[in-house]
């Protein structure tokens, strides 16, 4: 290492060289830089240079070539530590590599804008300047313990980096994922769950649909609360869609917003959500058909979540409701009615688009009277001689 660095500077005793991972990579003309005092056949010799080590400029001043050596050298000491290093891969910059090639051409834009907003918020905070091969189950459960909010949202977290992890596992660079220690715990408080509206508040809308001054958000109100449908699948709505003859309703495709307010017209959630339901009478009423290739809502272009809330708003102020209108609302309202009516779970599920019944009983199959029929039951059996 001495010995060729002193070449280095012996090539280049009128220039500045740069040195990055302790190698000279560029000779460039002193005056760019600085002052260079050395005269050939005048003692002493006064060196001054600047180098760029590791991509930061330093100066070298020395009374001689030798002496100029032993300080490259020194100062180098870091560089040679990055090159006996370059064998490590930067999290950051793995995880990076990993979204742009194997990730983002690969799933939805929605999706996307999720896995980006764990690498921002969390991972990258958390393990970004780490090398992946240095990262450990502490690591990680250091970073869920840290995390505030749901569980749901370290799950999100998790989701991402457990497929980084598992890339690396693959690349090698990790005997096994540290994820999957049974050590590692995630707690945190549950989601919310969606409140239904009660009949009570569903009747009143219903009766007051005729007191929503325009006519779009009167059609708005009426499939969205009578009808069990996600909001990106009333946005995807097309005239096309409705069956005014066999009192149908196609759910064919969905309109999502990525970024904020910009549409997206992409396939539905999942195979199982494309299906047929039923058209409510009610709401027919309340329908006037457009082209049959437009949008329900938009016309050409699909309605924004911005219109949808000022749609709500409008409608709240209208009809005099005194909750507000929310969308997924309406959809966990009509499916828990649904299922409280009929106790068919294969109705709701088909009805909810749902690929098992597994998440129809999970999240609508409550019924709006389970607490006091619980009650009625027991004495019913127990209280009868």
């Amino acid at each position: 290492m001495f010995t060729m660095l002193k070449k280095a500077v012996e090539h280049c005793s009128r220039k500045v060289f740069v040195v990055k991972y302790g190698y000279a990579e560029n000779c460039t003309d002193a005056s760019d830089f600085g002052p260079v005092y050395q005269e050939e056949n005048r003692m002493p010799m006064k060196i001054n240079r600047s180098v760029i080590i590791n991509g930061v400029r330093k100066w070298i001043h020395a009374n001689s070539e030798q002496e100029y050596a032993e300080k490259l050298m020194k100062l180098s000491g870091s560089g040679m530590e990055k090159i006996q290093a370059s064998n490590r891969h930067i999290f950051g910059e793995y995880a990076e590599n990993w979204f742009q090639v194997y990730s983002l051409p690969n799933i939805e834009t929605a999706t996307a804008a999720t896995y980006r907003r764990q690498l921002k918020l969390y991972l990258i905070p958390a393990f970004g300047e780490k090398a992946v091969e240095d990262i450990t189950t502490d690591d990680i459960q250091s970073l869920f313990n840290s995390m505030t909010g749901t569980k749901s949202t370290k799950e999100k977290a998790k989701m991402v980096l457990n497929m980084i992890l598992e890339a690396a596992v693959e690349d090698g660079l990790l005997p096994r994922n540290p994820l999957k220690s049974r050590r590692l715990k995630i707690t945190g408080e549950a989601s919310k769950v969606t409140e239904e509206y009660t009949v009570e508040q569903m009747r009143f809308l219903i009766r007051n649909l005729d007191k929503v001054e325009k006519s779009t958000d009167r059609a708005y109100l009426a499939i969205q609360a009578l009808h069990p449908l996600r909001l990106e699948e009333v946005l995807g709505l097309k005239w096309a869609d409705i069956d005014f003859e066999s009192m149908t309703l196609s759910v064919r495709r969905a309109v999502t917003h990525p970024t904020r307010n910009q549409p997206e017209v992409k396939r539905t959630k999942t195979e199982a959500s494309v299906r047929v339901i039923g058209l409510s009478a009610i709401a027919a009423r309340f329908l006037n058909p457009g082209g049959a290739d437009e949008f329900v809502f938009g016309g050409q272009t699909p309605y924004t979540y911005q219109k949808v809330r000022r749609m709500c708003e409008r409608i709240k102020r209208d009809t005099g409701f005194e909750d507000n209108i929310t969308p997924i609302r309406f959809r966990t309202t009509v499916l828990t009615d649904i299922y409280d009516q009929t106790k068919d779970v294969k109705t709701a599920q088909a009805a909810a688009g749902h690929a098992s019944p597994t998440m129809t009983m999970r999240r609508y199959a409550k019924g709006r009277d389970g607490v006091r029929r619980s009650g009625e039951i027991i004495d019913h059996i127990y209280g009868s001689d």
